[in-house]
């Protein structure tokens, strides 16, 4: 199995409004997929990180990013809480978009 090429740790995942699914979660991706599994490990959703829509949560105090994945929204709280294993950027969200950019084969946006 392929080492992760991101991996954050101790990420709250919510649902819209609030509805939280864990508060210690992690987020992976690898070979080519995003995972966001609670904080046993188990999985909550995935999909390959081409299908998946990652964005800067707007109008939020903090490191929070928003996902699409399989067509449901999810707020990530990302931040000096987590650790991160090989994450460009740490756990941020700027090194949450950073690997969801790479893993895609994008070029990071200029600015």
């Amino acid at each position: 199995m392929a080492e992760p090429e991101f991996t954050a740790k101790g990420v709250r995942i919510d649902k819209p409004f609030l509805r939280s699914l864990t508060r210690a979660g992690q987020v992976k991706i690898h070979d080519g997929r995003l995972e966001l599994l609670t904080s046993y490990g188990r999985e909550i959703d995935s999909a390959p990180v081409h299908t998946v829509q990652a964005s800067k949560a707007w109008f939020t105090t903090g490191e929070r990013a928003r996902a699409v994945v399989n067509g449901t929204r999810y707020t990530l709280t990302l931040g000096p809480g987590g650790s991160t294993d090989e994450a460009p950027g740490g756990c941020t969200v700027e090194g949450f978009l950073e690997a969801v950019r790479s893993a895609r084969g994008e070029a990071a946006p200029e600015g």
